[in-house]
C-alpha cells in the first residue's frame, strides 16, 4: 500500500547550504533554540512558524481547534503500537513525577533516558529500527522504585495491585525474547505472529490475509481500503474486526477528537473545507469506510483554503501487512510565497507522466488533480511526532488518486530547522570524496534537496497506474519500501531533466549532481549510522536508499559509473559518470512501475530482499567509528510550539498566541496529563 508520509533524509545530517531565514512578524532567528534535548541516539530540536501571527483571527482559531483535535488521538498511536504501552508509560510517567528517592544516581539518570525514548517512540519500540528499547537499569531497580511510591499515586490499571502490574510488564520491558520487533518482515516467518504492534490477537497472517481476501471483489474499481481502521481478533474461534470508531474502539479518545473537529467545522474558512470536517465527523462516528474515501475525495479537492490538515488513521507503515492504519495528525498552512516551485512542478505533471521512462503500458493517458505545495507546519501530532517527515503525499487509495488526484507538500519550516540544527557539524568533511562534492553542496544542496522532495511527493507517487485487475496491495509486505523506491527514482530520473532548467526550478545542468551524490552516499554508506551490528536494513524508507543505492553501483562499477573506493583507510562513493548513472536510474524506475502496475510479488520481494535488506558488516562499522567521532546523534525530534487562545470578558476569542519556549520533558508530561483519554484496559 502507497505510505502516507515520506521521511526522504535519512539522517538529515547532511550540512546544507545556509538557508535563508523566513520573513516573519514575531519570531527572532538570532536568538531561537533550534537544539532542545540530547539523550541516547536522539537530538530534539525545536522549529518556528513563521507567518502565523500574519494568518487573519479566524484562521489562528482554526489552526488551535485542528491542534487541538491532533494531541487527542496522542494515546490511540501508543495503544496501537503495543497493547502494553500505555501502562507501561504511564507507571514510569508517574515514577518520574512521584518518586522521592535518590536522583542523581547513574540507574536514575538511566531511567530518565529510558522514558524519553519511549516518548519519541510513541511506545517500548524504537521509532526507526522496530526493536525493543531495552532499559539500561536493572530490572530489581525498577521494581523498587514502583514499590517505594504510594500507591495512590500509581496508575495501576482496573484496581490491580504492583505486584499485578509488574507481573504484567516486567517482561515486556526487560526480556529481549518477549515482543523483540514492533513490526517484523523476517522473510519465511509469520509477520503477524512475530510482530508486537496491536493490531492483530489471536490470529496468524494467513488467516488475515484469508479474512480480507474473502471480502475483496477483482472487479471493483474503487476498493474501500480493507483494514484501515480497525483490529482483527479471534472471537470463539471466528476471526473479527474491532472497528476503531465512536462507541467502537478508542472511543473516549475519538470522541473528544470529534469534540474538537466539530469547533474547527464553526470556524472554517470555506463552506468547501467545512464539508470535509463534516464527512471526516461522520467517519469517525460510524467507522464506514466508504465515507472515508468521501472525505479523501472532498479533502485533494480542495485546493483553495489555506489551513490545512491531516487526521485520522493513514499510515500504514507500522503493520507488517501494509494494511493497518496507525493515528497522526498534522496541522498546517500554505506558504504562499515558496509553493512556486511546486505548482510549476504540478502544472507540467502530464509533461513528466508522458516522458518517464516507464513501459507505455503503465502510464496515465491523462493526469488528474495533481496539487503540490509547500506548507509551514503547526502542530505535529500522533505519527508524525516527535519524529516527522519532511515530504507528504495523499490519499493512499489508488483508485482516488487515479480518478481524483493527491495531494502533495514539502514541509518548510522543518527543512529549515533541520538544516539550522546540522550547520557546521562536519558531516560533510568526513563522508564527501572531495571538495567538488562539498562545493556543491554548499550551493547547491538546499535546492535540489527540497526539489527532490518535491518531485518525489508531487508526481513520484502520482505517477503511473496499476493494470486492470492488479490489487493495491498485491506487493503486501514489499508494498511500502518499493513505493518508495518508486518515487524516489522517479525524481531522481527528472533532476538530471534539462527541463528542469527549462523550467526555471534549477540554474544549471550541474545542481542535480549535487543530490544524486547525496543520495548515493546516504543510500550506501551513512545510513547505515542507524543500524546496529549485525542487523538487517527494516525500515521501508531505509530499503528503500539502500535497494537504489546498492544497485547502480552494482551495475555501474563495471563501466565506471559508480563505485565505492577507499582514500587513507577510508570508504567513499566516487561517481565518474552522471549521465549514465541517470540511465541506470531510468531503468531500475522502468522495472519497478512494472512490478507495480503487474503486482508481480515475486520480483519484487527478490529486488528488496537482493539490494535492501542486508549490511556490508566491514563497510558498517567503519562507517559507524567515522560517525562516532562527529558526535552527532542520528535521530531527530521535535517539540511542539504552544498555542493559547485569548479571550475577552464575555469569552470571545480576540487572539490566538503561539510560544516556543516548552521542553521535551515538560511537554510530553503535560500531554500525558491533558491528552490521556483512554482506559488501560484496550
Amino acid at each position: 500500500m502507497l505510505t502516507a508520509l515520506c521521511m526522504l533524509t535519512a539522517c538529515n545530517n547532511t550540512s546544507r547550504e545556509d538557508k535563508q531565514a523566513p520573513a516573519d512578524d514575531g519570531i527572532d532567528y538570532a536568538t531561537f533554540e533550534y537544539k532542545v534535548d540530547r539523550f541516547a541516539d536522539i537530538e530534539i530540536l525545536r522549529y518556528p512558524v513563521p507567518g502565523f501571527n500574519s494568518l487573519s483571527l479566524q484562521q489562528k482559531e482554526l489552526v488551535y481547534y485542528l491542534s487541538q483535535a491532533a494531541l487527542e488521538g496522542r494515546d490511540i498511536l501508543w495503544d496501537q503500537h503495543n497493547r502494553h504501552n500505555l501502562t507501561i508509560r504511564r507507571v514510569c510517567e508517574a515514577l518520574y513525577e512521584n518518586y522521592m528517592g535518590d536522583k542523581s544516581s547513574e540507574n536514575w539518570k538511566q531511567f530518565e533516558t529510558y522514558l524519553k525514548q519511549i516518548w519519541m517512540a510513541n511506545g517500548i519500540h524504537h521509532h526507526y529500527s522496530e526493536d525493543k528499547i531495552l532499559p539500561a537499569f536493572p530490572q530489581d531497580y525498577f521494581v523498587s522504585l514502583v514499590k517505594s511510591v504510594d500507591p495512590g499515586r500509581m496508575p495501576f490499571r482496573d484496581g490491580m495491585a504492583a505486584d499485578e502490574t509488574l507481573n504484567e510488564i516486567l517482561p515486556v520491558m526487560f526480556d529481549p525474547k518477549v515482543m523483540p520487533k514492533r513490526m517484523s518482515q523476517a522473510a519465511g516467518t509469520d509477520i503477524v505472529a512475530t510482530s508486537a504492534v496491536n493490531f492483530y490477537e489471536g490470529v496468524t497472517q494467513k488467516e488475515v490475509e484469508d479474512f480480507y481476501n474473502a471480502m475483496k471483489d477483482p472487479a471493483d474499481n474503487t476498493p474501500i481500503s480493507y483494514g484501515l481502521n480497525s483490529k482483527v481478533v479471534k472471537v470463539d474461534g471466528q476471526i473479527t474486526e474491532q472497528v476503531w470508531k465512536l462507541g467502537g474502539m478508542y472511543d473516549k479518545a475519538i470522541e473528544r477528537i470529534i469534540g474538537w473537529l466539530e469547533k474547527a467545522e464553526a470556524v472554517a474558512e470555506n463552506e468547501q473545507q467545512r464539508g470535509i470536517i463534516a464527512t471526516l465527523v461522520d467517519y469517525y462516528r460510524t467507522g464506514d469506510l466508504k465515507t472515508f474515501d468521501d472525505y479523501s475525495v472532498k479533502w485533494v479537492a480542495d485546493t483553495v483554503s489555506r489551513v490545512d490538515f491531516i487526521n485520522g488513521f493513514i499510515e500504514t507503515y507500522t503493520d507488517p501487512l501494509g494494511m493497518k492504519g496507525t493515528w497522526e495528525s498534522l496541522v498546517n498552512f500554505k506558504s504562499e510565497e515558496a509553493s512556486e516551485r511546486t505548482r510549476v512542478i504540478s502544472d507540467n505533471a502530464q509533461w513528466f507522466e508522458d516522458n518517464s521512462p516507464i513501459d507505455d503500458r503503465f502510464k496515465k493517458e491523462e493526469v488528474k488533480g495533481i496539487s503540490a505545495k509547500v506548507i509551514t507546519a503547526a502542530i505535529l501530532a500522533g505519527d508524525t511526532y516527535p519524529a516527522t517527515p519532511i515530504g507528504i503525499n495523499l490519499p493512499n487509495a489508488d483508485w482516488i488518486r487515479r480518478d481524483h488526484g493527491s495531494k502533495s507538500v514539502t514541509i518548510d519550516n522543518i527543512t529549515f530547522a533541520y538544516a539550522k540544527a546540522a550547520e557546521g557539524n562536519g558531516f560533510n568533511e568526513e563522508f564527501m570524496w572531495s571538495d567538488q562534492e562539498r562545493a556543491r553542496a554548499k550551493e547547491y544542496g538546499t535546492l535540489t534537496d527540497n526539489l527532490h522532495t518535491d518531485l518525489h511527493e508531487c508526481l513520484g507517487h502520482g505517477s503511473g497506474k496499476l493494470l486492470p485487475g492488479v490489487s493495491s496491495d498485491a506487493l503486501r509486505a514489499y508494498a511500502s519500501p518499493l513505493e518508495e523506491t518508486r518515487a524516489d527514482l522517479f525524481a531522481l530520473y527528472y533532476l538530471a531533466d534539462p527541463k528542469l532548467v527549462e523550467l526555471g526550478l534549477l540554474p544549471d545542468e550541474e545542481a542535480y549532481k549535487t543530490e544524486y551524490y547525496h543520495y548515493i552516499m546516504n543510500g550506501a554508506m551513512t545510513q547505515l549510522t542507524r543500524i546496529q551490528p549485525g542487523k538487517d536494513i527494516e525500515q521501508a524508507h531505509m530499503r528503500n536508499r539502500a535497494l537504489i543505492s546498492n544497485w547502480v553501483i552494482e551495475k555501474g562499477e563495471a563501466d565506471n559509473v559508480v563505485s565505492l573506493q577507499k582514500q587513507d583507510n577510508k570508504t567513499y562513493v566516487v561517481i565518474n559518470d552522471y549521465d549514465k548513472l541517470r540511465s541506470l536510474f531510468g531503468e531500475l524506475l522502468r522495472e519497478v512501475q512494472r512490478i507495480k502496475s503487474e503486482g508481480d510479488y515475486e520480483a519484487g520481494k527478490a529486488l528488496v530482499e537482493a539490494y535492501g535488506v542486508k549490511v556490508n558488516a566491514e563497510l558498517h562499522n567503519e562507517v559507524l567509528a567515522r560517525y562516532e567521532a562527529l558526535d552527532i546523534a542520528p535521530y531527530k525530534g521535535f517539540v511542539n510550539p504552544v498555542y493559547k487562545l485569548v479571550t475577552d470578558n464575555n469569552g470571545k476569542v480576540t487572539d490566538v498566541t503561539v510560544s516556543y519556549n516548552e521542553n521535551y520533558v515538560d511537554q510530553q508530561m503535560r500531554y500525558s496529563r491533558q491528552y490521556s483519554a483512554l482506559p488501560l484496559k484496550n
